[in-house]
């Protein structure tokens, strides 16, 4: 389990390894807003129908060799970034990015499960939600540490880090005994769907799909928000504390799944929701009113909800369906996940055009406690439906 986990760790840290350097590629390059913005939506562009193909066809082909296929593209993404001295080898690369998690998340998670005991499952999901979690938070905290204090090869160097690090996690992945792939589906074609089994597909859209397409739905909010934040009301033009004030805020959401009460999976998750959603509007109201202090405190509540929501989510996603089937549904779950993480830059895109980025913001918070609302009322059903959840 703890190999899986480190490679989980270091793929998720490459996966947002790029997000402080969004302005020095707009800056070397001369790439204008709409630029960037497909620079930054073309990863998950690829990532999604990825996730559909290898969720599908996962067992079939060996979860240990998609999972070594998805850290080798991931390599040839991190060299295209090295060799970048035209903006479309940076569309390339992100690309590739989008193809190697998509390719992994489902099924590494799959894997994880698989060399796990039964008895052991419930704390192997725990784990890798909190895994992933701190991985997207030193992404972007250790890239920018790098750019903002070793003066040398900005664009290159934290690539070069990233480089070793996916090497590692070859390694360590070729430490781990292989798994068979499934007979039975290497003879049956199957198509490339969703892959929710019927009897389970409104339990889990309803209290696994929509919980973590809120959840990053509201933590891309806080992204758009939060290097607004730092250079019109703290006012710095370092790097690093963007990434580290993203850090903080998904290791807390890391960390809150600690936090042993609730311990009811239902009672927890809907506490869950309820404080991701308040979290975000404190920290619109911080970005409205200036505040830092508020800007801290809804970070705060958002990481707690956050963790709990995502905690329980991923739990579910990997209970509710038969072992057969937990590839394709985990890479549902994530697909979900995905398409929230789409929505803040696409929407505020959108919405910019119209209003300011605080109001553009406040509607897409709206849209999301609509949700909020809908998996509180569905979390009723849901409780008396699986009693022994």
């Amino acid at each position: 389990m703890k190999r899986m986990l480190l490679v989980s760790l270091l793929m998720s840290c490459g996966a947002t390894f790029i997000t402080p350097l969004f302005p020095l590629y707009s800056e070397t390059y001369q790439l204008n807003s709409l630029q960037i913005t497909i620079l930054f939506a073309i990863y998950a562009a690829f990532l999604l129908p990825t996730l559909l193909v290898t969720g599908e066809k996962g067992s079939t082909w060996g979860l240990k060799k998609v999972v070594r296929i998805s850290i080798w593209i991931s390599i040839a993404s991190t060299l295209f970034f090295l060799a970048g001295k035209n903006p479309w080898m940076l569309y390339v690369a992100r690309s590739l990015e989008g193809i190697a998690y998509g390719a992994f998340t489902g099924t590494a998670a799959a894997l994880l499960m698989k060399q796990t005991s039964p008895s052991q499952i419930g704390a192997a999901l725990k784990l890798s939600g909190v895994t992933i979690l701190i991985g997207f938070g030193l992404g972007p905290a250790i890239a920018g540490m790098i750019v903002q204090y070793i003066h040398y090869l900005p664009l290159y160097l934290p690539f070069w880090i990233l480089l070793v690090l996916l090497i590692i996690s070859l390694i360590v992945l070729e430490s781990i005994p292989k798994d068979a792939a499934s007979s039975e589906q290497k003879r049956v074609k199957a198509k490339i769907s969703l892959g929710v089994p019927g009897n389970i597909r409104s339990a889990f859209f309803s209290m696994a799909g929509l919980p973590i397409f809120t959840v990053f739905t509201i933590q891309g909010i806080a992204f758009s928000l939060i290097p607004n934040f730092v250079k019109n009301v703290i006012h710095t033009s370092n790097l690093a504390v963007s990434g580290l004030i993203i850090f903080v805020l998904l290791s807390g959401a890391a960390m809150a799944q600690f936090i042993p009460w609730p311990s009811h999976p239902v009672t927890r998750i809907r506490l869950g929701i309820l404080l991701l959603a308040m979290g975000s509007w404190v920290i619109v109201s911080s970005g409205l009113t200036s505040s830092l202090p508020l800007l801290w405190t809804g970070i705060f509540i958002q990481s707690i909800g956050g963790g709990w929501t995502f905690q329980i989510a991923l739990r579910l996603a990997g209970q509710l369906p038969e072992p057969k089937e937990r590839p394709r549904v985990i890479s549902a779950f994530y697909l979900c996940a995905y398409s929230g993480f789409i929505v803040p830059v696409i929407g505020v895109g959108m919405l910019t055009q119209f209003f300011n980025l605080n109001f553009s913001l406040i509607i897409l918070n709206l849209f999301a406690a609509f949700i909020v609302v809908y998996v509180l009322l569905y979390s009723v059903k849901f409780k008396r439906t699986y009693p022994d959840i």
